[in-house]
């Protein structure tokens, strides 16, 4: 097969494509007649054809896809000004630590931020598709131990987890999700989380609810 034909079908069904393209999905288009390695090769071609615009082909934990760089964010922005939800600070040191710190227990992240965490912000984020229960640590109780997703590194353009950057001490940050779900903190300091009463429905943490992490610049 022509591999300038090969590269053309790849670049097209990447740009057409909703969500990220996995290597066998790509070889698929060509009934695998091409080898993987073939394929990588094309798909790093195409990086290098695309390094010097506005958007940029990259592997993703769910495979390949164009997305607009960053230093664009800006400026797509103004194609939707309303101001998108953006997250509490309860629900931004949540993610946090459970990022950097899975698997935890409810009883982790309460000891790691000094305060209780409602159980809706772990919901929040469960609804978001970030974060899911893998299981239960041995122990009393036996509590519920969290994680993140596929779907939140594919969300913020991550292959692995070992793209994190670590956090300076066992305080984990909160900046640092803001700075890699694209939005800010609220601006007025969020009162510490109330324990939940026995029995009575969780009340929100804040107002704010989850937002919207930057499209793909191309979203077919």
């Amino acid at each position: 097969m022509n591999t300038a034909w090969a590269k053309r079908v790849l670049e097209t069904a990447l740009l057409c494509a909703t969500q990220a393209l996995s290597l066998a999905a790509l070889r698929g288009l060509f009934d695998d007649q091409l080898e993987a390695e073939t394929v990588r090769a094309l798909l790093a071609e195409l990086q290098q054809d695309w390094r010097d615009r506005g958007v940029e082909l990259r592997e993703v934990v769910g495979g390949w896809r164009f997305q607009s760089r960053e230093d664009m964010q800006p400026y797509l922005q103004r194609l939707n000004p309303e101001r998108p939800p953006r997250y509490s600070r309860a629900v931004q040191e949540t993610l946090a630590i459970i990022a950097h710190r899975q698997p935890v227990t409810r009883g982790d992240i309460e000891d790691i931020r000094g305060v209780s965490v409602n159980a809706q912000v772990l919901r929040q984020l469960e609804d978001r598709g970030w974060i899911e229960a893998i299981g239960h640590r041995e122990g009393p109780g036996r509590p519920v131990l969290f994680a993140t997703t596929r779907q939140f590194l594919d969300d913020l353009g991550l292959r692995a987890l070992a793209e994190l950057e670590e956090p300076a001490s066992d305080a984990v940050d909160p900046k640092q999700i803001e700075l890699l779900v694209g939005g800010a903190a609220a601006d007025a300091p969020d009162a510490p989380d109330a324990p939940d009463a026995p029995d009575a429905p969780d009340a929100p943490d804040a107002p704010d609810a989850p937002g919207e992490p930057p499209a793909p610049a191309f979203p077919g």
